[in-house]
């Protein structure tokens, strides 16, 4: 199993969860607002005016576990679903799950996702 971990545009949160659920691997997401930075940096405004450019910018972090046959499947759902051509799309992170329980059944495995 692993886990995605998708750091993306929020305007971009909708159309991610209607691709991954159109594609049947939106069994289950965890959703958090983040901040970060990177090659997008901000965009400059003028406070009391003197230019200010902000040192971190809102994202959406979208987590997902999956089979390891999904991976690449589940990669390229995101990437057509979010993806702009512009800086600041965001980035993917793919690491291994070494198991997963529910905790209502104590099922564990694959069967748990």
């Amino acid at each position: 199993m692993k886990k995605i971990e998708a750091i993306i545009r929020t305007d971009k949160l909708e159309d991610l969860k209607e691709s991954l659920t159109k594609a049947g691997y939106a069994k289950g997401m965890t959703v958090s607002q983040v901040l970060g930075y990177g090659n997008q940096r901000g965009f400059a405004e003028y406070v009391r005016g003197k230019k200010v450019i902000p040192a971190l910018l809102t994202k959406v972090k979208a987590e997902i576990v999956i089979q390891d046959a999904a991976v690449e499947n589940v990669i390229e759902e995101i990437c057509n679903a979010v993806r702009t051509g512009e800086v600041g799309d965001g980035k993917i992170f793919i690491t291994p799950i070494e198991d997963v329980v529910r905790i209502r059944t104590g099922e564990r495995g694959g069967d748990a996702i």
